[in-house]
C-alpha cells in the first residue's frame, strides 16, 4: 500500500488517480462551458406574423432561425457556442415574416457584434427594428459616404475600459464636424444626468459608441442622448423624445450591448441638388463626336464649381444590335452588364502607328464630328470600332497577361464570355435576333465555352470583346474615382426591361415572357400609349433563384454608381403588357390583374355580348369620321359584311401586327393604317387568359364602340372600370411588389430612387417609403387628381423633383407648346399678373428653378438644359433643340449634344456664380 506523508488522510493509489480524474473532467468542463448570445428586438407586430434572426457566420451562407414572442413587443432568440469555438465577426439582421408570407427586413441590413469581453459567458443584444425607410439609413447608403467622406476618430485621450458591462451604440448621420454624441443618464456611471460634464461617445464604425462598466443593480438604468460641441466644450441639446432605459436586469458575467438605432435629434432635413445629362450629349475638345466617361471628370469639375452635388445619367450599356441609329435607343441594351463602346475614349487605350490610315485620319474625322451639332451616332460607332479593331491585336498579348486584366476578367466572367460570344455571333449572322443563326440560336454555355476557348479558331474575335469591356470598365471606373475626388455622386439607371434581341433572353429566356410585348399605357405624351417591345418579366420563375439575375444587375451597378434610378418602377407592381399581334401600347393590358367576368357584368344589369364588346364596333359613320371620302376604298379592299356594327375587318388585316406587315409589303400609306388600327382598338374589353375572364381596354369611354351603348350600360360600364383600375388590384399589386423590392433593396447600399410617373396605384407610395425609395416629383405631372400642377412645398422628403425629364419637353420647349396653359401657370403658380411672356424668358426659367430648390425634397435634379436656360447668352436660340426624347415617336433618334463645350461652360464665370448662388440660398 502506498501512502502519503503529512497529511490528514491517505489515499490508496486508486483513490488518488480517481481524485485526479474527477478534478481533470471538471476543468474539461470549466473549459468546455457554452457562450450564449441572447437576441431581442423590440417590434411591432399583428397577430399571425413572424420575426426571424439572420446569422451569416464568416465564409456562410446566412442561416434563418424563429425568433419567440418575449414580452413588451420584444422578440427573443437564444444561440449558444462553446467557449474558444465561437464565430469571429458575427454579421445579422432581422426578417420579418407578415400573414401574407412576404418579408419586411430590417433597415439596418448588417448589423455586426461588436467586441465583448472574454471573461463574459452571456452576451444579450437589445436591437430597435426600424424600417428599411427610416430617414436615417438613407445617410448611410453610398452618396453620403462621397458627399461627408471624413470620417471621424477617437480621441486620444480615449481609453478602452476592461471588462465592460454595457454597450451602447446609436446613429446620428448629420451631424457638425464638431459636434459628437454624448450620453448621460440616472447612475453615478453615467454622471447622474450632469451635461455639464457629459460621457462622450466614440464614433466606430458608422456608430456612435460608449463602453461602460456598470453594477449589477436593481434599479432600472435610465439614460439619453444628447449633443455635444467638442470645439466650444459644451453640451447643446439632449435629444427629442421620451428618457431611454435598458429594458432587463443584467446577471454577472454578462455584457448588454444596446443598439438604439438613430438619434433622435432636432437637426434640419439635408437637401441636394443634381444636375442630369446622357453621357453621349457632353462635349468637349477631346471627345470623338460624342460624350465619353472621360468627360465625366470634367462635367463634375464644373458641378463642384456651381455647388451641384450630383451627377445622373441615362444607361450606358451596350445596345449594338444593328450598328445604325436604332442602336441610339439607351432603354435596349444587348447586355444587362456590358458596357458600351460608344463611351470609349480612344486616345487612353493607345495609338496606332503613325503611317496607319486610320491614325492619319483621326485628327480630322475628330473635328469634322466635334463641329456637328448632335451626335451622329453610326458615323461615331463606325470609326472607333475600327480603331479599336486595329489596336486589338496590337495590345492582346501584353494586355492580358496583366494582373488587372486577369483580375477583371474572373470578377466579370458569368457575364463577360456569354456576352463576347453573343457579339460574335450577332456580327458573324449580321442580326442580334438568336432564333435566326444557324449555329448556337439555343443557348449552349457549353458550346459556348469551347468557343471562348484561346484554342478555338474564333478566340480572337470574341477576345476582342474582352479588350474592348475591360478598357470600358478601366475608363469609367477612373472617371468615377475622379468624380469622387471632387465630391460628387454619381446616378445611373436601371431600364424596366431588356432588348428582346439580347444576350441575357438568348442564356436565359425562361425568365421573359417572350411572346408579350411591354410597355406603357396612353397619355398626355403618348396617346395611344407606348410600345417599347421587350419582352415582360417571368417574375415567377425569376423567384426562384431568390431573383439572382436582378442582384447581379444591382451589384454591377455597384462598381459604378452611389445611387440609380429604376425607370418605370411601377413595373415591380404590375407591366404593361401588349401581345404581339398588337403594335399600338393601347392595346395592352396590366399583367397580373384581378380581371372582370361575364357574371358580375350580368349582376350590373349589362347584356353581355362577346362580339359586341369584344370585337371592333364598325358602322357606317365610323368609317366616315375616319376616312372620309376614302371610306367607300377602304371598305371594298380591308373590310367585309358581318359584326356588331355591320363591317367586319378582312382576315389579313384582322390584327394590327397583320396591319403593320401589309402596308410595309404593299407601301406606305399612313392614313389608312392609323385608321385601320383604330379600327381594331375600338373595342371595349380584352379577353383574359381564362374563358369568361376580361380586361378593360384602356381609355374604354373614349371608344366609338363606347359611344354607341346606351346611358344606362354606359354608367354601369364606368363603374366597374373605375373599380377594375382604381380599387380592385391596389392590395394584389402591392403584394406583387412587396415580394420583389425588399429582397432587392437589402442587397444594395445604393441610394435607390423610383421614376413613379404615370397611372400610379395608391399603394405605390405606401411601398416605396416602407422601403426608403425616393419616388419622382414633376411640378406639370400631379400625382393628385385635384391638382393642376405639383405643390413642390409639399412634396415627400424621400423624393426627387424636377421640371422635365429626359422623356419630356424641357422648361422653355414647354412653355410653347399651350398658350392657355402657359397663361395659367403664369397667373397661378408663378404668381404674375396679366399676359404671360411669348417665350420663356430667362428670368421666368430662375423663377421656375428656384421653385425646385426651394421644394421639400431631399434631391432637386435638372436637366442642364434648364439650368442654362437661365442665362441669355447661354442657353441655344431654338428650345426644340434641346428635346432628348419624344415617346410617341417610335422613330426617334436620341442625338442630342451640349452646344458648348465643358472647357468653356467651367469659365462661364457669371452663370457660374449665379448657379451657385441659387443653390447656397436655398440650402442645397
Amino acid at each position: 500500500m502506498v501512502t502519503i506523508a503529512n497529511s490528514k488522510f491517505f489515499l490508496t493509489t486508486f483513490e488518488y488517480l480517481f481524485f485526479w480524474l474527477r478534478f481533470a473532467y471538471f476543468l474539461h468542463i470549466i473549459g468546455d462551458a457554452r457562450m450564449k448570445f441572447h437576441f431581442f428586438i423590440h417590434c411591432s407586430t399583428a397577430w399571425g406574423e413572424e420575426l426571424l434572426l439572420s446569422i451569416r457566420k464568416p465564409e456562410q451562407e446566412s442561416i434563418e432561425y424563429a425568433m419567440k414572442y418575449f414580452d413588451d413587443n420584444f422578440w427573443h432568440a437564444e444561440l449558444e457556442w462553446e467557449s474558444g469555438n465561437e464565430p469571429g465577426t458575427i454579421n445579422y439582421g432581422y426578417i420579418k415574416k407578415d400573414i401574407d408570407g412576404l418579408f419586411h427586413y430590417d433597415g439596418e441590413k448588417q448589423h455586426e457584434i461588436p467586441e465583448y469581453p472574454e471573461s463574459r459567458k452571456q452576451v444579450t443584444i437589445i436591437d430597435e427594428w426600424t424600417p428599411a425607410g427610416a430617414p436615417v439609413h438613407a445617410f448611410f447608403t453610398r452618396p453620403f459616404s462621397v458627399l461627408s467622406p471624413v470620417q471621424r476618430e477617437k480621441p486620444a485621450s480615449y481609453r478602452e475600459p476592461s471588462g465592460y458591462s454595457h454597450c451602447f451604440r446609436v446613429k446620428a448621420p448629420q451631424l457638425d464636424r464638431y459636434e459628437t454624441l454624448c450620453i448621460t443618464g440616472n447612475h453615478e456611471k453615467l454622471k447622474n444626468w450632469d451635461t455639464v460634464r457629459p460621457l462622450l461617445m466614440i464614433p466606430e464604425n458608422g456608430w456612435y459608441t460608449i463602453r461602460l462598466k456598470l453594477p449589477v443593480q436593481d434599479e432600472r438604468i435610465v439614460y439619453k442622448y444628447g449633443i455635444y460641441n467638442t470645439r466650444k466644450k459644451e453640451f447643446v441639446t439632449y435629444e427629442e423624445g421620451e428618457n431611454r432605459f435598458v429594458p432587463f436586469k443584467r446577471e454577472q458575467k454578462e455584457t448588454f450591448i444596446i443598439n438604439d438605432a438613430a438619434a433622435r435629434l432636432p437637426i434640419p432635413q439635408w437637401k441636394g441638388s443634381g444636375v442630369a445629362i446622357p453621357v453621349f450629349s457632353l462635349r468637349s475638345k477631346d471627345g470623338f463626336g460624342t460624350g465619353e466617361f472621360a468627360d465625366i471628370p470634367l462635367f463634375c469639375a464644373w458641378a463642384k464649381k456651381c455647388g451641384l452635388k450630383l451627377m445622373q445619367i441615362l444607361p450606358v450599356n451596350d445596345t449594338s444590335a444593328g450598328w445604325n441609329n436604332k442602336d441610339s435607343y439607351p432603354y435596349a441594351a444587348i447586355s444587362a452588364f456590358a458596357l458600351h463602346p460608344l463611351y470609349i475614349r480612344l486616345q487612353h487605350v493607345g495609338q496606332l502607328p503613325a503611317d496607319h490610315k486610320l491614325q492619319r485620319r483621326f485628327l480630322r474625322k475628330q473635328r469634322q464630328l466635334n463641329r456637328l451639332a448632335g451626335v451622329d451616332y453610326e458615323e461615331v460607332i463606325r470609326f472607333k470600332m475600327a480603331y479599336l479593331r486595329e489596336l486589338f491585336p496590337l495590345q492582346q498579348e501584353t494586355l492580358f497577361a496583366t494582373e488587372a486584366y486577369q483580375q477583371f476578367f474572373e470578377q466579370h466572367r458569368d457575364w463577360l464570355v456569354p456576352y463576347a460570344v453573343f457579339s460574335y455571333l450577332r456580327d458573324k449572322y449580321n442580326t442580334p435576333d438568336f432564333a435566326q443563326w444557324k449555329k448556337l440560336s439555343v443557348y449552349d454555355s457549353a458550346k459556348a465555352a469551347k468557343l471562348a476557348d484561346p484554342a478555338h479558331k474564333a478566340y480572337p474575335e470574341i477576345a476582342f470583346w474582352f479588350f474592348v469591356q475591360y478598357h470600358l470598365h478601366h475608363q469609367l471606373s477612373q472617371a468615377v474615382q475622379d468624380a469622387h475626388e471632387q465630391g460628387i455622386v454619381l446616378k445611373g439607371d436601371i431600364p424596366i426591361g431588356i432588348y428582346r434581341y439580347s444576350c441575357d433572353a438568348w442564356v436565359k429566356p425562361e425568365l421573359y415572357h417572350m411572346n408579350m410585348q411591354a410597355g406603357a399605357p396612353p397619355d398626355d405624351f403618348a396617346v395611344k400609349g407606348q410600345n417599347w417591345a421587350f419582352p415582360t418579366y417571368n417574375w415567377e420563375q425569376m423567384q426562384q433563384d431568390g431573383f439572382a439575375w436582378w442582384k447581379r444587375r444591382f451589384a454591377q451597378m455597384t462598381n459604378y454608381f452611389d445611387a440609380f434610378r429604376i425607370d418605370h418602377i411601377l413595373g415591380f407592381f404590375r407591366i404593361w403588357s401588349i401581345p404581339m399581334n398588337a403594335t399600338e401600347g393601347i392595346m395592352g393590358r396590366f399583367v397580373p390583374a384581378l380581371p372582370v367576368t361575364e357574371a358580375e357584368l350580368m349582376l350590373r344589369g349589362i347584356p353581355f355580348n362577346h362580339n359586341r364588346f369584344c370585337r371592333p364596333f364598325i358602322t357606317e359613320t365610323l368609317l366616315w369620321e375616319l376616312f372620309g371620302a376614302n371610306s367607300e376604298k377602304v371598305k371594298t379592299q380591308f373590310l367585309q359584311p358581318g359584326g356588331e356594327g355591320g363591317f367586319e375587318l378582312q382576315p389579313f388585316v384582322d390584327t394590327q401586327r397583320k396591319i403593320e406587315h401589309w402596308f410595309s409589303e404593299n407601301g406606305a400609306d399612313p392614313v389608312t393604317e392609323s385608321g385601320l388600327n383604330t379600327l381594331v382598338a375600338n373595342v371595349i374589353l380584352l379577353e383574359g387568359e381564362e374563358p369568361g375572364k376580361y380586361h378593360f381596354r384602356i381609355g374604354m369611354e373614349k371608344t366609338f364602340s363606347f359611344s354607341q351603348l346606351n346611358w344606362y350600360i354606359q354608367q354601369q360600364l364606368k363603374e366597374v372600370y373605375t373599380d377594375y383600375f382604381y380599387r380592385r388590384q391596389d392590395n394584389f399589386w402591392k403584394m406583387e411588389a412587396m415580394r420583389k423590392l425588399p429582397a432587392l433593396q437589402h442587397t444594395t447600399d445604393m441610394l435607390i430612387c423610383g421614376e413613379d410617373l404615370g397611372m400610379v396605384p395608391d399603394c405605390v407610395p405606401g411601398v416605396m417609403n416602407e422601403l426608403g425609395v425616393l419616388g419622382l416629383e414633376v411640378q406639370r405631372m400631379p400625382k393628385r387628381s385635384d391638382t393642376r400642377y405639383t405643390n413642390l412645398q409639399q412634396v415627400p422628403y424621400f423624393s426627387v423633383v424636377t421640371p422635365s425629364t429626359h422623356d419630356m419637353s424641357t422648361i422653355r420647349g414647354w412653355w410653347e407648346e399651350n398658350r392657355e396653359e402657359t397663361n395659367w401657370f403664369y397667373n397661378n403658380v408663378l404668381g404674375h399678373f396679366g399676359e404671360a411672356p411669348q417665350y420663356c424668358e430667362s428670368w421666368v426659367c430662375r423663377k421656375i428653378i428656384a421653385q425646385h430648390l426651394d421644394s421639400t425634397a431631399m434631391w432637386s435634379i435638372f436637366q442642364l438644359q434648364d439650368l442654362l436656360s437661365i442665362d441669355d447668352t447661354l442657353r441655344r436660340e431654338d428650345p426644340s433643340e434641346e428635346r432628348i426624347n419624344i415617346p410617341a415617336d417610335a422613330g426617334h433618334f436620341w442625338n442630342y449634344r451640349m452646344h458648348l463645350k465643358l472647357e468653356d461652360l467651367k469659365n462661364k464665370k457669371i452663370f457660374n456664380a449665379l448657379l451657385k448662388e441659387m443653390i447656397s440660398l436655398a440650402g442645397r
